[in-house]
């Protein structure tokens, strides 16, 4: 009787203590709730940013990679060299042109030895299409050509395949702005300061005159664009030519002038307010196409500078807010987790002054490796020196090494 009375108090010994642990249990599970609920929040917000900007947004790819022990190295960086292709356009959304890339660059970073290299390609370079590889175009085409198939995905592969063959080495990822992004990041840096060793001035690209439409171009200038066809006799020979068609020429108004008409900067150091760099960065009629590259890649220089003078590009979440506001007009290739691996390389890097090497490929009769060419299909054009890409992608693959280009500072 006394055990079985024992064995029946053991049975129910500590009753406040099972009560403890039930209410620590629901505690927990609140605790969980919370965490999942804040969880969810974040990898929706997180979702939501990577589809609009992300054309390989896979959230859930991206949620891995925050489990410790994942491999966390992007594409390039167990070679020790990190390749972007950075693609800038008016924005598909123009119809003039919109999605034809008006300047672009090869980004290669080298964590191991502390250095960045930047080289512009010209637009005019004639390349072998990616979507029909008997026709040609200029390689600023290959992106457009990619989006009118297959929408922004297609077009960064195809262009990541184009880049790739051109510098013989391998693009890993491609980042796309538009005008509109452009100006977005200098307005939040408050402007990039730049020193001009002379007075610039462009009065030609931004007053161009155009077919009448009633919209834009709509000030009549009395002169015509005329149409003709030539005429052959029965053995090819050309032996005449006749006017097929007419087509009266308008300038815009004087208010819709892009950059004022006549885009003038003084002389000597000053900061430019986002449309005045737009401005600058787009000038070429007056100068050349290789010209205009090495300003947009001043302009990128001085905006690197001042964001992280200001702190913008050493917090992570200031980076994010900027690309979140952007939306549309920024896309890439890049998952999360890959846009923050690369920040912290990029980050380890400038804490370290990295040596920065800055070219522009040109026809420069020197060290230039392309040559001009006036062709009957595709107007004026580049090719590569040799008709090969052999010198291009030597310099490539020596691109942290090489000496340094002559006339890259020319305008600074």
């Amino acid at each position: 009787m006394a055990e079985q009375e024992k064995s029946f108090q053991q049975g129910f010994k500590n009753p406040g203590q099972k009560k403890q642990k039930r209410k620590w249990f629901r505690l927990l599970l609140i605790v969980v709730g919370i965490i999942v609920l804040i969880g969810g929040i974040v990898v929706w917000k997180t979702g939501n940013l990577l589809s609009k900007i992300s054309t390989n947004g896979n959230l859930l790819g991206s949620v891995g990679h925050l489990i410790p022990g994942v491999n966390n190295q992007i594409k390039g960086e167990k070679e020790g060299r990190i390749n972007i292709l950075l693609l800038a356009m008016r924005g598909t959304s123009d119809p003039n042109g919109g999605s034809l890339a008006d300047s672009s660059m090869v980004v290669s970073l080298d964590p191991k030895d502390n250095k960045i290299s930047v080289v512009s390609i010209p637009r005019d370079l004639l390349v072998s299409d990616v979507q029909d590889p008997g026709a040609f175009s200029k390689i600023n085409a290959i992106y457009a050509q990619g989006n009118a198939k297959g929408g922004a995905s297609q077009a960064i592969a195809d262009a990541e395949k184009k880049y790739s063959e051109v510098a013989g080495v391998p693009i890993g990822y491609t980042v796309v702005i538009n005008y509109q992004a452009f100006t977005d990041v200098i307005n939040a840096v408050g402007g990039v300061p730049v020193n001009l060793k002379q007075p610039f001035e462009e009065n030609a690209q931004f007053n161009q005159s155009g077919v009448c439409d009633g919209t834009y171009f709509t000030v009549p200038t009395g002169k015509y664009e005329t149409k003709t066809r030539k005429t052959k006799d029965a053995l090819g020979k050309v032996i005449g030519t006749r006017v097929t068609a007419q087509y009266p020429l308008c300038t815009p108004t004087a208010a819709a002038l892009e950059c004022h008409g006549d885009f003038k900067l003084p002389a000597g150091e000053q900061t430019l307010d986002a449309e005045t760099a737009l401005c600058f960065a787009r000038s070429r009629d007056n100068s050349s196409d290789f010209e205009r590259a090495k300003r947009q890649q001043l302009i990128l220089q001085a905006l690197k500078a001042k964001a992280l003078s200001i702190g913008t590009l050493t917090d992570f979440n200031k980076i994010n807010a900027i690309i979140n506001s952007l939306g549309k007009n920024f896309s890439t290739d890049m998952q999360g987790w890959e846009m923050k691996q690369l920040y912290t390389i990029y980050m380890d890097l400038n804490k370290n002054n990295p040596q920065e090497i800055r070219r522009v490929l040109d026809e420069d009769p020197t060290e230039g490796l392309l040559y001009g060419k006036s062709d009957p299909v595709y107007g004026d054009v580049l090719l590569p020196k040799g008709d090969n890409y052999d010198k291009i992608h030597a310099l490539f693959a020596n691109t942290f090494t090489a000496p340094a280009q002559a006339n890259i500072d020319v305008i600074q």
